[in-house]
């Protein structure tokens, strides 16, 4: 689902004198590093293992007890992203609140960096790019570049953070290929697209389209799309059942526990990367509980 809270009005008025203030000061923080502003964590912590000790990163999303949908910018973040170097957000409409804050608070030497312009996203598309394979290989390249133009010294530093986080990406991409060969054409279904991209890329076929995209976009999904859903998982045409475990309404609750009385596996997944993990630990962590409920009963 999109995060389409923008920046309350009130806060405008303060970007000014913010600006104003934050050009007084130094970009960077104590010890010379690089600043770093990332909309959500799975990006800030790609930014940190690409820039190692010369960064330092703030990802402003990154509870994962928040519902990003809900999400509401502060003073404090305003001059975070006011002072950062580098910015790095996700694009296509999904975090439209840190376009808004970087045209209020312009900064000539400021690099920003929008995932979905790397992986020509736009507008209307799944905004949910983290989970597509090729994203995050072409986020690391630019954030390693950004940091070498910043920071020459340390080029070579950071050429070799890309080659290791992209080897790191290995095991992810083998186990993916391996499910595809498996599961390629198994029908399931989810409460909405977070995990769209990743299920193409496993080659399922993902049932219930109209649902998803309504709960994506804040509407409410139609009688019939309601009907179609509960008829896929009481008839077992799915084998697996995909919900957002960090944004459900009394609709999609009732759908996961019409699954669960169907004895159709259900898969949680979040919008942002849970605490004490990796990027790629995450994403192996619900690709492997992927391939346990495509594995299990599903009468």
């Amino acid at each position: 689902m999109k995060a389409k809270i923008g920046v309350p009005t009130a806060l405008l008025a303060t970007f000014t004198v913010l600006v104003t203030l934050i050009a007084l000061t130094d970009a960077r923080a104590a010890g010379g590093k690089i600043v770093v502003e990332a909309a959500e964590n799975f990006y800030g912590d790609v930014a940190q293992q690409i820039g190692g000790d010369q960064v330092s990163v703030t990802s402003i999303m990154s509870n994962p007890d928040q519902d990003p949908h809900l999400f509401e910018t502060s003073p404090s973040v305003v001059r975070e992203v006011a002072a950062a170097q580098i910015v790095i957000y996700n694009g296509a409409d999904y975090d439209p609140w840190m376009a808004k804050m970087l045209t209020a608070t312009p900064r000539a030497a400021r690099t920003v960096i929008v995932a979905a312009d790397l992986v020509h996203k736009k507008s209307g598309d799944n905004p949910h790019l983290w989970y597509d394979p090729p994203t995050m290989p072409a986020v690391a390249t630019a954030l390693a570049a950004a940091f070498s133009a910043t920071d020459p010294v340390h080029k070579d530093d950071y050429s070799t953070r890309l080659k290791t986080f992209l080897a790191s990406l290995d095991p992810l991409q083998k186990k993916i290929a391996a499910l595809r060969s498996e599961y390629a054409g198994v029908p399931v279904t989810a409460s909405e697209p977070v995990f769209g991209y990743m299920a193409t890329a496993l080659g399922l076929e993902v049932r219930n389209q109209n649902f998803q995209l309504a709960v994506m976009n804040d509407t409410e999904p139609s009688a019939s799309a309601v009907a179609a859903f509960e008829r896929d998982l009481k008839t077992h045409k799915v084998k697996v059942m995909f919900y957002n475990k960090q944004a459900s309404d009394n609709v999609v609750t009732h759908l996961v526990a019409l699954a669960r009385d169907n004895k159709i596996p259900v898969v949680g997944v979040t919008e942002t990367e849970p605490p004490g993990m990796s990027y790629q630990e995450w994403m192996m962590s619900e690709v492997d509980a992927t391939a346990k409920a495509l594995a299990g009963p599903s009468s």
